[in-house]
């Protein structure tokens, strides 16, 4: 039996993508918290002072002195996924956005968010991922139009 060469292309660059899915034992595949409660989420992210630094669209939130305003939620072009949000909050250095205040970034690059770890129940977590993940929004993408030319 004889393959194309497109055919030898597609089978080498499907191989090449299964492989890249990761199932090894540091895998996420099966990885699933419970869902959680958006308006526990909200006390939970005014009892650990996450205000103090994060404001977030639309929610009026208890008045606090800071030099920061971080922004959350709002119009996005991409929304945040589940792990992402989870990701953020347990490893804030994990991926510093665009744009992000250099006054918020130690001089190692590391994000001066404090660790929260031992101080957060996994309830707690969920619910401030429910509270959050709420309150992004897609932006509805506006192709440029193109008139056609006879």
């Amino acid at each position: 039996m004889q393959f194309s060469d497109t055919s030898i292309l597609i089978i080498i660059s499907s191989l090449i993508f299964i492989s890249g899915c990761d199932t090894g034992p540091k895998s996420a595949k099966g990885f699933s918290l419970p869902e959680g409660d958006a308006t526990q989420g909200e006390q939970t992210f005014v009892e650990l002072k996450c205000h103090a630094c994060h404001t977030v669209s639309d929610v009026k939130l208890p008045e606090v002195e800071s030099e920061l305003s971080i922004g959350l939620g709002g119009k996005v072009a991409r929304i945040k996924t589940y792990g992402e949000l989870v990701t953020s909050i347990i490893n804030p250095s994990h991926r510093l956005a665009k744009g992000y205040p250099s006054a918020e970034i130690e001089s190692d690059g590391q994000s001066k968010m404090k660790n929260y770890n031992e101080a957060m129940t996994v309830d707690q977590l969920i619910n401030l991922v429910a509270f959050l993940q709420a309150h992004y929004e897609l932006e509805e993408y506006t192709p440029t139009y193109y008139p056609v030319i006879p």
